[in-house]
């Protein structure tokens, strides 16, 4: 049996598969060989939301932050909606073969962790794939199971509203305090400002961007409503964290925060 190729093989072989369909059949001699694939196709780097997923026939929708990135490295990584995975795929005409192994352990509300269950039983094994324009189905031999994908565009890291959905210290992430209400978020305006809300409270401050260099000038203005104790600990958290230079990387839809000594934070953008 012939051995599972690099996943950069993938695009190209269903897009020409699907170039073969729209002009039918009545082809001149050589049509379909390999050297009339455009070699410079974006195949590596590709990101896709997940719209839904089937499993035993059963289909639901994804949340609105569920995403995949198929990577040249032979690699998928992405986002169930609450925790990041990771998976090898091999690839061997029109079927992926998933291989899942990595998550992250953010604990999840009901909805979402039944969800995050569903993708990974969908989204492993033997898989038939088909491209057709910005979508993207994949599904096992006997069609019980399935995801379903659009192209993600990037993006920008000004006026993007960016929710802030973890904690970083170091070499690991975290989740926020439980209860802490999903409220935080940060925008970098055009005007050279940042706003946001710190988790309880809206903030404003000036903030310059140098190369991968975000600094936060002064201490931001904030607005003084009494919260619950998670978010009041989760907002003296970021105020500290927000105040000063941090390396910042983005990374399609997510962008990742950092100061000298590791302590930052990721966020990313819903929908």
């Amino acid at each position: 049996m012939p051995k599972p190729r690099a996943l950069t093989a993938l695009v190209p072989l269903l897009l020409l598969a699907a170039t073969a369909t729209a002009c039918g059949t009545d082809r001149g001699p050589g049509a379909g060989q390999a050297g009339t694939v455009d070699p410079a196709l974006p195949v590596s780097g590709t990101h896709w939301s997940i719209k839904a997923v089937t499993v035993d026939g059963r289909r639901s929708t994804a949340p609105a932050d569920a995403r995949v990135e198929f990577k040249e490295d032979g690699r998928a990584q992405g986002n169930t909606g609450c925790n990041h995975f990771g998976a090898t795929v091999g690839v061997n005409g029109d079927t992926l073969t998933v291989t899942q192994n990595e998550i992250t352990e953010i604990g999840c509300p009901g909805d979402r962790d039944r969800f995050e269950k569903e993708l990974i039983t969908a989204f492993s094994g033997a898989l038939k794939g088909t491209i057709k324009g910005e979508r993207f189905t994949l599904a096992s031999a006997d069609g019980r199971n399935g995801l379903e994908l659009t192209s993600e565009p990037g993006a920008p890291l000004r006026g993007t509203t960016w929710h802030i959905d973890s904690l970083v210290s170091g070499a690991t992430v975290s989740s926020l305090p439980p209860g802490s209400g999903g409220k935080a978020r940060i925008v970098l305006g055009e005007d050279g400002r940042v706003t946001g809300n710190l988790g309880c409270n809206n903030f404003s401050a000036t903030a310059r961007v140098d190369g991968t260099t975000l600094t936060v000038e002064g201490p931001a203005a904030t607005t003084r409503m009494r919260c619950a104790s998670p978010e009041m600990e989760l907002e003296t958290k970021l105020y500290e964290l927000l105040d000063g230079p941090l390396t910042y990387r983005l990374d399609h839809r997510t962008l990742t925060l950092t100061d000298a000594s590791g302590e930052g934070l990721t966020a990313t953008v819903a929908g």
